[in-house]
């Protein structure tokens, strides 16, 4: 649903339109935030989700937040990890570990 908000600003223009569905983003967070992809995907839904205004700024200033502690700890992990043997292929870089129910 997508409410038109009458109220004018200063300058005489109309605001934008407000959605009232459920932020975009929600559905990222609900599933977890376990890779790469799942992490940019749920920032360009939260980024999404501002602009519209589905979500208020200090939900969103909260996400980022909590996003960029998720990857200082992947950042720490990649940095002091033991040193690994002789392998020729990049390592797999996970934020959080799979749960064995979700296979």
């Amino acid at each position: 649903m997508v409410e038109t908000i009458q109220a004018e600003t200063t300058n005489g223009q109309e605001m934008a339109e407000r959605t009232t569905d459920a932020p975009k983003s929600l559905r990222f967070a609900r599933d977890g935030i376990r890779t790469g992809e799942d992490f940019a995907n749920t920032m360009s839904a939260l980024m999404s989700d501002l602009i519209e205004g589905s979500i208020t700024p200090e939900v969103g200033n909260a996400v980022c937040n909590a996003g960029g502690k998720l990857l200082k700890m992947v950042e720490m992990q990649y940095k002091y990890a033991s040193p690994p043997q002789v392998v020729k292929e990049r390592p797999n870089i996970a934020l959080a570990e799979l749960s064995p129910t979700s296979e």
